[in-house]
């Protein structure tokens, strides 16, 4: 567990969470959860700096690259949306690629860089339409509230801390937080061999007034691919930013986006709840990355992907939303 605590004031260590099943399995924790109050968004951005350090950077997702290229929507989106963003041929699009943390020099190799991040601008005619993802199908907490607990228990929860750590109480009550932690997928051969998740749910209304509930997944068209033990000792630390500039030049990267539309009894206001792969998909379009960004630096400092950046058609439905759009300009103001 120390590794996994590891305080890392002034950004010099990461605080990787690997060996954390391990861990898990030392002891039988039942503490019992205090009410979690609400966290405004600067709270929430200062949890991520309990856990990660402040470094001037994205409070979270700091280490990434940028890429850009096309979407072209597929008309069955138009059966669930009226949003205009489904109703032209094609437009750009703006993605980074990231890894986990507020560490903007955590190892690609690391455990800890895992869940990696997806987030996306659609540059419509109408509007532009960001969204935000990760590489699990899920979230660790039901509130953001909750996740505030958890980045302040790693912040908290140092290798000389007094057993039980704060980290462990958090678990010991947080089955779903300790799931999440503990069965992440391996590292991936690249950023693009990964499908990614948008955890938060979403009210589509067509253009009749018919509304469902979605959940967003971006499909890689080449499959998920992962690196076993042996080839990932072989990789340097950044070997995820150093492979994808030679993947794309190679030729474009084909994503598929999906909503995965609800049925009744799935939760739409907690996110570390997935729902059944039973649930229909329906595909909303094609994306292509064509290229690197070519000035990384300057764009990536001036960019922020804002989730409830949405169309007419498209409406926030998850409570987490809120605060999440709250502190993504705090966190801006902060890289400035």
């Amino acid at each position: 567990m120390n590794e996994i605590s590891t305080n890392i004031q002034g950004g010099r260590k990461a605080a990787l969470l690997t060996g954390l099943a391990a861990a898990l399995t030392a002891g039988n924790l039942q503490a019992q959860a205090a009410p979690a109050a609400q966290d405004s968004p600067a709270q929430m951005v200062d949890a991520l700096h309990a856990a990660f350090g402040k470094h001037h950077a994205r409070a979270v997702h700091s280490k990434g690259i940028m890429l850009e290229g096309s979407f072209v929507p597929a008309s069955e989106a138009r059966t669930i949306t009226k949003a205009p963003l489904f109703t032209a041929a094609k437009m750009p699009v703006l993605l980074r690629f990231s890894d986990f943390t507020g560490l903007p020099d955590i190892p690609d190799t690391a455990g800890g860089a895992n869940p990696r991040g997806l987030a996306l601008r659609f540059k419509a005619e109408g509007g532009d339409m960001d969204v935000v993802t990760h590489s699990f199908n899920g979230f660790p907490t039901a509130t953001a509230a909750e996740f505030a607990q958890l980045l302040r228990a790693i912040g908290a929860s140092g290798p000389q801390t007094a057993k039980p750590t704060a980290l462990e109480k958090f678990l010991g009550s947080h089955p779903i937080a300790r799931t999440f932690l503990s069965t992440q997928k391996p590292a991936p051969v690249s950023y693009a061999t990964l499908a990614y998740y948008g955890v938060n749910a979403f009210r589509f209304v067509d253009a009749a007034g018919r509304a469902v509930f979605v959940r967003y997944r971006f499909i890689p068209v080449a499959g998920e691919q992962f690196l076993d033990a042996s080839a990932l000792g072989a990789k340097g630390p950044n070997y995820l930013l150093e492979e994808i500039p030679a993947r794309v030049a190679k030729g474009p990267i084909a994503y598929e986006w999906f909503a995965q539309v609800s049925a009744s009894g799935d939760a739409i206001a907690d996110p570390s709840v997935a729902w059944p792969e039973s649930r229909k998909l329906v595909n909303l379009g094609t994306i292509r990355i064509e290229r690197l960004v070519a000035d990384q630096a300057t764009l990536d400092k001036s960019t922020m992907f804002l989730p409830t950046s949405v169309p007419s058609g498209i409406e926030p439905a998850d409570p987490m939303l809120a605060i999440r759009s709250g502190a993504y300009p705090i966190s801006f103001g902060e890289r400035q």
